[in-house]
């Protein structure tokens, strides 16, 4: 590349990293970075970490997953970073008390989770795959108090949420103070020229600025990201608040999930998750936005290519086809399954049912949707949730507008 061809790409590069980006901190400094990188053709490392807290990912991570997909697409090497060692300390950001930690063993089966899911968004064989506890696991107890050294009591009370509580007299465990510390050293062991987050992760990005320049590095550039409203329309996503859409999720309850949402929300999704790939949907989108248009038809497209980016485009169609059939025209699916479930001598009863045969993650959910009447038996409403059958069948079971089975009880 030429001088003028670089600085032109520079530049190109620069603006990618900030769109739809709330902060680029550091831009200046690592414009010239950047530069060296290109003449000697070599990509920045950049890194996003995520704490196996749950087993699954869902949308809001695909924010600055999709960020960093980017930042693959424009050359450079993506570092997915687990966090099963921070995982054990419970992040504290956003928190109003202490966040219980995860014992090991469920941060292990978190863990490997993560790692097939990443790669629904990035190409892993162009990437590293890391876990902090790589190098936490083997430090010593001199090794921590040196850590921290590099930071001051006033530096970790200056973040929001620990002042908050700080003035409110609410217990901050010292393990917690640890988080940010453990985060920002994350830097240092991958010598990370970039880091990306979520907004609520600012305070512990910019850490990782400073330990890097304790320990004579380069301090990383931090992209973040706004966090993406869950499917209530109100609080971010969370699986914890149950409005979240899994990437793993089936695609009909995707696509369905998709749909249920909220003209209004329906759009804040469009921007923050098109990643410059639904520009042929712009225009309707901002009629949409205008008072005209068609919302309907713009949420089937973005559901579909939800869908698609997780599950395929073929996937996508199956899925768009499915909602129409199931319900918008409610037909029950082309093709329904059948489940045998092995029941005692007068038979099994109806709450148990449905959580055997999937459709419920509990007796007490099962008990909450026969309540909501989502239970049909047979094509008719189930009131009673003390509702027992016989053993035989088949018996057509419908839980919601897309759960379908053909039950038989052996």
């Amino acid at each position: 590349m030429s001088r003028n061809d670089v600085a032109r790409e520079v530049e190109r590069q620069l603006e990618v990293m900030a769109e739809g980006a709330e902060q680029l901190v550091g831009a200046d400094e690592l414009r010239p970075r950047l530069e060296a990188a290109l003449r000697e053709d070599r990509p920045l490392r950049v890194k996003l970490g995520m704490d196996p807290s749950a087993p699954d990912l869902h949308l809001g991570h695909t924010l600055v997953l999709q960020k960093l997909k980017r930042f693959q697409d424009l050359g450079h090497l993506p570092i997915f970073l687990v966090g099963d060692f921070t995982a054990r300390i419970g992040d504290p950001s956003g928190k109003k008390k202490t966040r219980p930690a995860l014992d090991a063993e469920t941060v292990r089966a978190n863990a490997e989770t993560y790692v097939d899911q990443v790669g629904k968004v990035l190409d892993v064989s162009r990437a590293e795959l890391r876990f902090n506890s790589e190098w936490m696991d083997p430090m010593g107890a001199a090794d921590v108090v040196r850590l921290c050294q590099r930071a001051t009591v006033a530096q970790l009370l200056a973040r929001e949420d620990f002042s908050q509580r700080y003035r409110a007299e609410e217990p901050i465990g010292v393990h917690e103070l640890l988080y940010p510390l453990v985060q920002a050293y994350d830097s240092v062991a991958l010598h990370a020229d970039v880091e990306l987050g979520g907004t609520d992760q600012t305070f512990n990005l910019l850490m990782g600025r400073e330990i890097q320049r304790q320990y004579d590095q380069p301090p990383q550039a931090i992209v973040t990201h706004p966090l993406l409203v869950g499917t209530d329309g109100r609080e971010k996503m969370s699986k914890s608040l149950d409005n979240g859409i899994g990437i793993t999720e089936a695609p009909e309850e995707i696509y369905g999930k998709v749909m249920r949402i909220s003209d209004e929300l329906m759009l804040r999704w469009f921007d923050r998750l098109g990643f410059g790939e639904w520009g042929d949907l712009a225009p309707a989108r901002d009629a949409v936005a205008g008072g005209a248009g068609d919302p309907l038809a713009l949420k089937h497209d973005m559901a579909r290519r939800v869908v698609a980016r997780f599950h395929g485009n073929e996937a996508g169609e199956a899925a768009a086809a499915h909602f129409r059939r199931v319900v918008q025209r409610k037909e029950l699916p082309e093709e329904i399954p059948e489940v045998r479930l092995e029941g005692e001598s007068e038979g099994l009863g109806l709450l148990a049912i449905i959580a055997r045969a999937g459709m419920a993650k509990s007796n007490s959910e099962a008990r909450r949707l026969v309540a909501q009447r989502a239970v049909k038996l047979d094509g008719q409403a189930v009131n009673d949730p003390g509702t027992s059958l016989p053993r035989g069948g088949p018996y057509l079971l419908q839980v919601g507008k897309r759960r379908v089975a053909q039950v038989w009880i052996d």
